[in-house]
């Protein structure tokens, strides 16, 4: 549970990074945290959010540093879709879940993309689940060729 809170706060500060250009990792994270204290609107647990604040961080600075490489996989991945034109909020999703597949070895792929398809339908549109499947499920398939070039 503590994994999909942490991927949860990555795709909102991945999105406010993209949203406010001028917005640093670590102002990203730390403005969401400071909501939680507040506000709460994500239901999050505060001391939950303290106990994987650096998986957090860590996630969230290894899609910024790999995101022109992530982009480009991606990209051979989106039949008929440009990266740049589509949902910033699955843009921000399929970033990290690449990340995650490509780049990572703490968790497993299908749990990774399963993470995915459900942050896709809670943050997206009704067919955003479908189609970060769809585009995970294709990069799934060459992942092991994928591994080396990381």
């Amino acid at each position: 549970m503590k994994r999909r809170l942490a991927r949860e706060i990555v795709v909102q500060s991945l999105y406010q990074m993209e949203m406010n250009e001028e917005a640093t990792t670590a102002s990203a994270v730390d403005m969401l945290v400071d909501e939680v204290h507040a506000e709460n609107e994500i239901e999050a647990d505060a001391a939950d959010v303290g106990k994987i604040d650096e998986y957090i961080r860590s996630l969230l600075q290894g899609v910024v540093e790999h995101k022109a490489a992530i982009d480009d996989m991606l990209q051979h991945y989106l039949t008929g879709w440009q990266v740049d034109r589509l949902s910033r909020v699955d843009r921000q999703i399929l970033r990290l879940a690449c990340y995650e597949l490509v780049f990572r070895d703490d968790a497993p792929p299908k749990a990774i993309i399963n993470e995915a398809i459900e942050l896709a339908k809670h943050f997206g549109t009704d067919e955003s689940g479908k189609f970060v499947n769809g585009v995970l499920g294709r990069l799934l398939q060459a992942l092991d060729e994928l591994k080396p070039k990381a």
